[in-house]
């Protein structure tokens, strides 16, 4: 079995490494990767491996972006330290979630989930596979709409209707394209969790925005980019140069 390891700690990955190749001794490492972007590079001019072990919190972001800038069709077992996010692994072809530290037997648990797979699928060709699970993730209930409160009355918001989500002092706000503020009471993470990925996409920790509400985006100082939505925000929208390629391919992928 080909193996991808995306892990940003070098000791963690050659432990892995050392622990798949000992449960699994005919798999081979295709390599060791500590970024989104470097997964995006290698993912984007390399075939598809057959399974990822995955950290979320990489050197440069969350992997969970890599999802975003590159199709996955393999399964993929997450390991972290944080238990928060295993609503979002499973969305992503998360087959397993192991919390660091996890033991052998965790691993030896994970690799029988692979195999299982493995044989639902194996009279299917690798098209007919790519394609399921493709229409399971196209498939997967997304958010249409929220119940908010103000004013003393409870009021439907759609998910179309929204411009962004930003961090108001410490819980989020939603802001409709019509500048109508409510606040929520899930945390931006969640919200960011049950959206759509391709209509919204968490810029930084406090904003999330909607495709529709990207007015253009310029070059800034820094390699940065500076983003401006139709509807006015409070703070200038900027993006770190290590996530502009990751935010013009979810601009570009419609």
């Amino acid at each position: 079995m080909n193996i991808l390891i995306i892990e940003d700690e070098i000791k963690a990955a050659r432990s892995l490494e050392n622990l798949i190749l000992h449960l699994q001794p005919g798999s081979r490492i295709l390599a060791k990767i500590q970024s989104v972007e470097g997964a995006i590079d290698y993912l984007s001019n390399n075939p598809s491996p057959e399974l990822i072990f995955m950290d979320i919190q990489l050197s440069d972001g969350i992997s969970f972006d890599i999802f975003k800038a590159v199709k996955i069709v393999c399964p993929v077992i997450f390991c972290t330290a944080f238990g928060e996010y295993a609503m979002e692994a499973i969305k992503e072809n998360g087959i397993d979630y192991l919390l660091k530290p996890f033991s052998e037997v965790d691993l030896k648990n994970a690799f029988e989930k692979v195999h299982n797979f493995k044989n639902i699928f194996q009279k299917a060709s690798a098209n007919d596979l790519v394609d399921i699970i493709s229409r399971i993730n196209d498939q997967e209930s997304k958010k249409t709409s929220f119940l908010v409160f103000k004013n003393n009355k409870y009021l439907t918001v759609k998910t179309d209707d929204i411009a962004y989500i930003y961090i108001n002092y410490t819980s989020p706000s939603l802001v409709t394209f019509k500048g109508e503020q409510y606040d929520m009471n899930q945390s931006l993470d969640h919200l960011g969790s049950i959206l759509s990925d391709k209509q919204f996409f968490r810029l930084n920790r406090q904003y999330l925005i909607n495709f529709s509400a990207v007015k253009e985006v310029e070059h800034y100082f820094g390699r940065k980019l500076f983003v401006k939505l139709t509807v006015p925000t409070e703070e200038k929208l900027l993006i770190g140069k290590d996530k502009t390629s990751i935010f013009l391919n979810w601009l570009e992928d419609r």
